[in-house]
């Protein structure tokens, strides 16, 4: 019995997606719920299962194909036969023999390297291979055996630009030094550009920017990180204070929690508080639901699980769908001061920075705290100046004084 492997249904709002990536090839068994191949949206990759245990007859959609929800994308023989002669070319994928679980994320890179997965250590749960194990892998051992290459073609990648190119070998070629490789852009990249220019050219984004003294959040975080973390399970962070700080001052400017509509603003009464998230596929913002419902340590562990999500590349549709507001940390990658864009259709972004020790004048006298630049970036179609520098004063005010944060005052 042939049994048809259909693209499910695709998120709200996504009309397509383009296939990534073949785990299998026609002729190799499969068991039901078998990841066959990937397909990446504009914002997540979605697995598609095998509906049935059987031989994969033949694949009818290759690598980089665009399908839509319903589209055929293969043939399994549930009664396990050979599998008949077809018209579609084989699709092989660098991965296919692995039997070891692995993520979306590290499926891609170990095919754009043409890696063997028997040749890398796991050292995730159950000697799974994660992302860092591969980039590991790649920083380490400059002659890594390939999945599969042609005999007569020498591959030479240079892994620090990603960049991957081939040369025939012969004894009078001379050896390329500006090699050059065109790609098309990933649907996450291209729906990142296209919203960043959206940003750009349909709203009237200013920037107002202050700076925070951390000494006191630090020393709370110093006094209770290692109590916090026996209870909860989880590490006591710097974000939850700016989570928390945000959602005050958001209660108190309810603009900046808003957005526009048309001609119309719609006055969000509930806090969706995104948090701007670098992966290896761009920028992505999963949101963090009901802000102003979570406790300290249940911010951490909401923010720890998209962590380990968007490592895995296993954040959903749903983890990133919505926000009313945008915290982006620049600090991290040693961003000292930045104006971040908005992230439509919200109307404002907070840019968090470098902590940096500066010297500071307090009563009278020169002290030396630590101190980071603060950026908000707002639409002035809706935002007032005024409403803008308040805000970001009330953030402020927030960290330097946690108690406000603490005592809900």
């Amino acid at each position: 019995m042939h049994i048809e492997v259909l693209v499910p249904n695709l998120p709200e709002s996504v009309s397509d997606a383009t296939l990534v990536n073949w785990h299998k090839a026609p002729g190799e068994q499969v068991n039901k719920g078998d990841n066959l191949v990937d397909l990446e949206t504009d914002k997540v990759i979605l697995e598609v299962p095998a509906p049935a245990s059987g031989i994969l007859n033949s694949i009818l959609k290759p690598d980089g194909s665009l399908v839509i929800a319903g589209d055929v994308l293969a043939i399994i023989d549930a009664d396990g036969t050979t599998p008949q002669a077809t018209n579609s070319s084989p699709v092989t994928s660098a991965v296919s023999s692995s039997s070891s679980p692995l993520s979306p994320a590290v499926r891609r890179i170990l095919n754009e390297h043409q890696l063997d997965p028997q040749y890398i250590t796991g050292t995730g749960k159950e000697q799974r291979i994660t992302k860092e194990d591969v980039l590991h892998y790649l920083e380490s051992a400059p002659a890594r055996p390939a999945a599969s290459a042609p005999p007569s073609v020498t591959q030479s990648a240079s892994v620090s630009a990603g960049i991957q190119v081939e040369r025939r070998e012969s004894p009078r070629t001379t050896i390329n030094l500006r090699p050059e490789q065109r790609v098309p852009m990933t649907r996450l990249r291209a729906k990142v550009a296209e919203r960043l220019l959206q940003a750009q050219q349909n709203a009237a984004m200013l920037t107002t920017f202050n700076e925070v003294n951390m000494q006191s959040v630090m020393d709370l975080r110093n006094q209770y990180k290692e109590r916090f973390e026996q209870k909860h399970k989880v590490k006591l962070g710097f974000m939850s204070f700016f989570v928390k700080a945000s959602v005050e001052a958001l209660k108190r400017f309810p603009a900046i929690n808003a957005s526009i509509d048309g001609t119309d603003i719609i006055y969000h009464g509930y806090y969706d508080i995104g948090i701007a998230v670098a992966t290896p596929r761009g920028l992505i913002v999963p949101v963090l639901r009901d802000a102003d419902q979570l406790d300290f340590a249940g911010i951490e562990n909401s923010i720890a699980d998209y962590g380990s999500k968007a490592r895995d590349g296993s954040l959903s549709y749903e983890d990133l769908n919505g926000g009313t507001f945008t915290i982006t940390n620049g600090g991290i990658f040693g961003s000292m001061l930045s104006t971040p864009i908005l992230n439509p259709p919200q109307c404002a972004i907070l840019g968090m920075h470098a902590i940096k020790e500066r010297a500071v004048v307090e009563k009278g006298e020169v002290v030396i705290r630590p101190i980071m630049y603060l950026a908000l970036s707002y639409d002035h179609r809706l935002v007032d100046g005024k409403e803008a520098v308040q805000f970001l004063v009330t953030i402020k005010e927030c960290l330097e004084a946690p108690a406000h944060l603490l005592l809900n005052i």
